[in-house]
């Protein structure tokens, strides 16, 4: 490459370690997700200047033949990688592997593999997988994704990743519009729909929630630090029910199981410190499972996806919930008329 300062050479290596080869073109991504990812190799800069450096930075590696962009003239560009992984030295091999064994041993006793394949698929440095070697295969239905004002999603990620202010022009559920400047504390994504958890104008408390879709303008606030809210922890919010994704209050939950759910579940437990025991001989079941976990609609609605597989012998109202919406189904489906 013609780049000789070894800061942007390492630089220009990362780039190209993120450009995956043979991925097809709505999948390969543009200078903003690039800038994302890579965003600490950019630092110090306007957003403007980063966009720029990037800009010179991608340049040089389509004139070296290291990428392409598979979209000529298209609005935004979008790049993968031509070459061949790049020819790292055996001391570099031998440093990726000291870091996906710290990676694995971080992310097994936690369970936490998800993560692990993020990491694997995203990482800058260190071993990294793409897309055409690592899937991740979701067990349940994906919804598309909302549509999101033009420039919304940049202003969100430009004021996290500066600590800014964003002023927002925000519309609510009742359709009732109003401009607010909001300190952003994390963004979430939850299904099909990204939040970002922020305090608003002057509030110290509570952090709020606001859904993306429904920003239809965003400014990030160069000159305003964002406030942090005191005390806040994204992990800890979200299993404490602080930050409401509709976790619920814990249940104990006691199942009755057979069939496919059988295999399932004494592979992959419900929650940490689940327990179970064969059912006796005469029952229609094989076996009783006990665990904690959240009363959400997201466990309501994996116990009607089970079908005949799972009976809930407790709690009580739970019981009850699912007998009841079980039965609106069947006369759903006893009438052919629908009605």
């Amino acid at each position: 490459m013609p780049a000789t300062h070894e800061t942007r050479i390492a630089r220009l290596k990362r780039l190209e370690a993120l450009l995956a080869r043979g991925r097809a073109a709505d999948a390969c991504p543009d200078g903003a997700r690039l800038l994302a990812i890579l965003g600490e190799d950019y630092a110090g800069k306007t957003p403007q200047a980063r966009r720029r450096a990037l800009q010179r930075d991608l340049d040089e590696l389509v004139k070296a033949g290291r990428i392409e962009a598979v979209n000529p003239g298209g609005k935004p560009l979008r790049y993968r990688r031509v070459t061949d992984e790049p020819d790292d030295d055996q001391a570099i091999w031998e440093y990726n592997l000291l870091v996906m064994r710290a990676l694995v041993a971080e992310a097994l006793p936690q369970r936490q593999l998800d993560r692990l394949w993020q990491r694997l698929l995203t990482n800058a440095e260190g071993p990294r997988l793409d897309e055409g070697r690592l899937r991740v295969v979701p067990d349940t239905l994906r919804l598309q994704a909302v549509d999101l004002y033009p420039g919304v999603l940049e202003a969100v990620i430009e004021a996290l990743a500066r600590r800014c202010a964003l002023r927002v022009l925000y519309k609510n559920a009742d359709d009732e519009c109003g401009e607010a400047c909001v300190h952003p504390q994390a963004l979430v994504q939850r299904g099909p729909i990204a939040y970002l958890l922020a305090l608003k104008n002057d509030e110290e408390e509570p952090v709020r929630l606001y859904a993306l879709h429904r920003m239809i303008r965003a400014q990030a606030l160069e000159e305003t630090p964002a406030r942090a809210a005191a005390g806040f922890d994204l992990d800890e919010s979200i299993a404490n029910g602080q930050v409401d994704f509709g976790q619920g209050e814990l249940i104990d939950l006691e199942l009755r199981v057979r069939g496919y759910l059988v295999a399932v579940l004494t592979d992959c437990r419900l929650a940490a410190g689940q327990r179970w025991e064969d059912e006796p001989l005469d029952s229609d079941f094989e076996i009783r499972v006990w665990a904690q976990v959240p009363s959400t609609g997201q466990l309501l609605r994996w116990l009607l996806g089970a079908g005949n597989n799972v009976e809930v012998v407790a709690p009580p109202d739970l019981r009850r919930v699912v007998a009841v919406q079980a039965a609106k189904m069947a006369a759903l489906y006893a009438d052919p008329d629908g009605e």
